[in-house]
């Protein structure tokens, strides 16, 4: 069993084990219900965690996801009110061209001028939320002045399951053809593998890395749109701090930072492992400040083990020399 699949069963077992103890001190959170609302919300993150993975095995980071995110939202909110009999198609692909550009202005920042992920998405992430407030007037969007079309498709439940979970579903799908069985995907990770090399065997980084920020981008108004709507309510503190729960549900999901390392279904059960915290400390009653303390543990394990693996990751591929015996 390899390093990436051993760390994926472990999580999994985890997160079963977690839900089960939980569930003997409230059996109420093991109820159907209660799993079901569970699952509907970790959607969000699950679905900006992939599209965060695809820049993260690249080296690089998205810190403007939930940023973009509040401001493709709050534009959503306002093109809904002001306009109710448009479309509920036009003002998601609305939610999710304005999530597409402000991404590829990262990719474009990266990407051709090669400057440092971390350095960029900061600033656009204060920009990007600045914006928030400046298109909005520090005006709240409340439920009332939304068309009841634009709140109910969220949680409109297809065969029994709510839309954001199928949506969620259909991302992953992607996100897994994309790494598995996809020339971009595979670029990707050979970039956060090897830039010098995979820069001299012909891959158009700037370009690749213009697309990964533009998906991470394209996600986030996507969501945008669908956290708005979930919740009813738009203002400029949407998601505030989201950005990190995003990255560390990679992290714990076994996604490297140091780059070219991580699956989809790690992101997948990091993001869920998050989310069950997140609804089951309430639960047992315990305070949202450990919530905090806990979640940060768990990084902190989560980047030890990385650290662990990756110094016995490497492998000899070719055999050492040893002088010829029968020649001395």
């Amino acid at each position: 069993m390899t390093i990436l699949k051993r760390r994926e069963t472990l999580l999994a077992c985890s997160i079963v084990v977690l839900i089960l103890l939980v569930g003997l001190r409230s059996p109420v959170f093991v109820s159907p219900a209660s799993l079901g609302n569970l699952l509907t919300d970790s959607t969000l993150l699950v679905m900006l965690a992939l599209t965060q993975m695809l820049v993260i095995v690249t080296r690089g980071v998205d810190l403007s996801v939930a940023s973009n995110l509040a401001l493709s939202g709050m534009m959503a909110a306002l093109l809904a009110s002001r306009y109710p009999a448009l479309p509920l198609v036009a003002v998601m692909l609305a939610a999710a061209t304005i999530g597409l550009a402000l991404g590829l202005v990262n990719g474009w920042l990266i990407g051709w001028l090669e400057l440092p992920p971390i350095v960029v998405t900061l600033g656009t992430m204060s920009v990007y939320r600045g914006l928030v407030f400046v298109l909005s007037g520090g005006a709240w969007v409340s439920s009332h002045q939304m068309p009841q079309h634009f709140i109910a498709f969220p949680l409109t439940r297809l065969l029994g399951i709510t839309h954001l979970v199928w949506i969620a579903a259909a991302v992953a799908l992607a996100a897994w053809f994309v790494t598995r069985h996809s020339r971009f995907g595979r670029d990707l990770y050979a970039i956060g593998n090897a830039p010098s090399c995979a820069r001299y065997v012909g891959i158009p980084m700037a370009r690749r890395l213009l697309w990964a920020y533009g998906l991470s981008g394209l996600m986030a108004g996507l969501c945008g749109y669908l956290w708005v709507a979930r919740y009813a309510v738009a203002y400029t503190e949407i998601a505030y701090g989201f950005e990190f729960t995003v990255i560390a549900a990679c992290v714990i999901g076994g996604i490297s930072i140091a780059g070219g390392s991580g699956t989809v279904l790690g992101a997948v059960l990091g993001a869920l492992f998050l989310a069950v915290i997140g609804n089951a400390l309430p639960v047992v009653q315990v305070s949202p400040f450990w919530q905090s303390a806990l979640t940060g543990i768990v990084i902190l394990a989560a980047v030890l083990i990385n650290a662990r693996d990756g110094k016995h990751g490497g492998r000899q591929i070719l055999p050492l020399h040893q002088p010829d015996r029968s020649t001395a």
